[in-house]
């Protein structure tokens, strides 16, 4: 099954991109898959006038825009690694997600009115990487939070199929070994479900 992961952080050495990294390669077994460095390819994240006639018209995406979409239409899986800053995602990946996932290609609004959810045919995984212990995200509903931003606000409003959401939880800890199960758990819930 053909996976897209997109990761969005700045640093090529960060915790972020090593997973990505580890995870496109534990899913090579179960299909192609294509790793998207949102920062390292230059991807524009704003939201211009242009991406605005889009979004009201389903029509005339910006060529980046067309390109992100090519892309994902050749996946069956898209896997979203990113780091969680200020309980939410990167501005770049928001802005990728603002642009890429629009009307007229993860959506559209029929005659009647209603919504036509239109990627059906795409299971989305999130693996966010977190530097605080899940403790912590479940004391003040940060993990419901981003869940119901992304999942709820994102996946099933274009209709897509909610994969694994696996947190990587203290990923600033300053023991390697509780970092590494903290990836591999994550690495292994998401290869279950792409690879099962």
């Amino acid at each position: 099954m053909p996976t897209l992961i997109v990761t969005a952080h700045p640093d090529p050495d960060s915790l972020t991109l090593a997973v990505a990294r580890r995870l496109r390669d534990a899913l090579a077994a179960s299909g192609p898959v294509e790793l998207a460095d949102l920062a390292a390819e230059g991807f524009d994240p704003r939201f211009t006038a242009a991406d605005r006639h889009t979004y009201r018209t389903g029509k005339d995406p910006a060529s980046d825009v067309a390109a992100e979409q090519a892309r994902l239409d050749r996946a069956d899986h898209l896997v979203l690694v990113f780091p969680v800053w200020w309980w939410s995602v990167p501005a770049l990946l928001k802005g990728w997600l603002d642009r890429v996932f629009v009307n007229g290609w993860a959506f559209g609004v029929g005659d009647d009115g209603r919504i036509e959810r239109r990627l059906g045919r795409l299971t989305v995984h999130l693996v966010p990487i977190a530097g605080d212990d899940a403790g912590v995200y479940e004391r003040h509903g940060y993990a419901e939070a981003l869940r119901t931003q992304l999942e709820h606000g994102v996946v099933d409003y274009c209709g897509a199929v909610r994969g694994a959401t696996a947190f990587v939880h203290e990923s600033e800890h300053e023991d390697p070994v509780v970092r590494e199960r903290a990836v591999a758990a994550a690495v292994d819930a998401v290869v279950a479900v792409v690879g099962g």
